[in-house]
């Protein structure tokens, strides 16, 4: 292979923590954390994180079952109502999806009511903005708890691509993290999106990941100039 080729990147598979030590805490998600430290005491068997993609939304309901011991319905709706039925808390990641099956969903909530039982789920909206169409289950759905989880700030922000960089074991200087925190949009899938990207052509150029290169990827994806 000649020095001049790219090299093509292997898809390693970088799995980012889901642990509570992995957990980049900020006043955004402070009210959702401060929901699943509260469990079993909830006001409402029926708890719902609303934020958007990337938002941490999943990586806190990995935090629920880790310390709860929920079953994730999504995996296996008949074993998670079997499980309510018993009393065991239950997760539900994107409820507001439109493979969400209705009726499934009405059922394991009436299980999870009967068995006294708790649900956490997350989801990109509140209910009033989802598809349901059908009219008990939109009743229950009523009954959540819903804390919302916003935009991240500048901190979180610069924290999150930080430890973006550390999922794939990179260090990452804080002067090159400051300039791409600044010139993406303030979302955390934008920071993952980009994270990605700029780990790519570090990889195919053999280069490092420097405020250099992290400007000619964000201008070439038309996100900085």
């Amino acid at each position: 292979m000649s020095s001049g080729a790219r090299q093509i990147p292997l898809d390693l598979g970088h799995r980012p923590g889901q642990s509570r030590d992995h957990f980049v805490g900020s006043q955004e998600n402070a009210a959702a954390l401060n929901l699943i430290d509260r469990w079993p005491h909830w006001s409402a068997p029926l708890a719902l994180l609303v934020g958007p993609s990337g938002s941490g939304k999943s990586h806190l309901l990995s935090i629920f079952c880790e310390e709860s011991g929920a079953i994730d319905a999504v995996a296996d709706y008949d074993a998670a109502i079997d499980a309510a039925e018993e009393g065991r808390p239950i997760i539900l990641d994107d409820a507001d999806a439109l493979r969400i099956d209705q009726v499934a969903m009405f059922h394991l909530i009436n299980a999870v009511r009967s068995g006294g039982a708790t649900l956490l789920m997350s989801a990109q909206h509140a209910p009033a903005a989802w598809s349901v169409t059908l009219p008990d289950l939109a009743s229950r759905l009523k009954t959540a708890a819903v804390v919302d989880i916003g935009e991240p700030g500048d901190m979180l922000l610069s924290a999150v691509v930080t430890k973006l960089f550390a999922d794939r074991q990179i260090e990452i200087e804080p002067h090159v993290v400051q300039f791409i925190t600044r010139r993406i949009e303030r979302s955390l899938a934008a920071a993952i999106t980009a994270v990605e990207d700029i780990d790519r052509a570090a990889l195919e150029q053999r280069r490092p990941i420097t405020r250099a290169l992290a400007a000619e990827v964000l201008v070439s994806d038309g996100r900085a100039t």
